[in-house]
């Protein structure tokens, strides 16, 4: 990517969306106006420690729907119930920031989400209480990235968009504005 290059995105919240919001609450200053500042991609792979070749088939499937290497996090503590140990892997991350976070946002709304069987939106009870939205996509094949023959198991992940909103409302119409397929009431 040049150094000049800005997502179509990035493009929309810069000429349309943080103009909208400026208005709508009446900030002072444009730069009073939430953005998109990460976007973090976690996925679970409670059976890793039975067979490696899970662990690492979930980091290869975070990179290649982000197009960067993720971090293979692990177990804090330990639970006997679930027979784990500390220090075990237990699953991967990826942190999006700046032009990857867009390209992946749009990415998100206009390929992946649509592709969900049965989607109908999003609901809009998924905010943490500070403009944060955390969503669980089921089947990490709704990514066109990803081959579903070399796919050895299908597993979930989440997505959580972080936004430097103070509150839901804020969260909300950002990513309303972004147009961000929330469920029609």
């Amino acid at each position: 990517m040049s150094a000049n290059y800005q997502a179509r995105v990035h493009q929309q919240y810069d000429k349309e969306v943080r103009p909208a919001l400026v208005k709508r609450f009446g900030y002072r200053n444009v730069n009073m106006a939430p953005r998109l500042e990460k976007i973090t991609l976690n996925v679970g792979v409670g059976e890793g420690h039975q067979s490696p070749n899970l662990l690492e088939d979930a980091v290869q499937t975070l990179r290649q729907i982000t197009g960067q290497q993720p971090s293979v996090r692990k177990a804090k503590k330990s639970i006997a119930n679930f027979k784990l140990r500390e220090g075990m892997a237990v699953g991967a991350m990826c942190t999006l920031r700046k032009a990857r976070m867009w390209e992946f946002y749009d990415r998100l709304i206009n390929t992946a989400l649509p592709q969900v069987r049965d989607f109908r939106g999003m609901p809009t009870t998924c905010f943490d209480g500070r403009g944060n939205y955390t969503i669980g996509i089921r089947e990490q094949i709704v990514f066109p990235e990803i081959d579903i023959d070399k796919v050895a198991k299908i597993r979930g992940m989440n997505i959580t968009l972080v936004t430097t909103a103070r509150n839901d409302e804020e969260g909300m119409e950002l990513l309303r504005l972004l147009q961000f397929p929330f469920r029609k009431n």
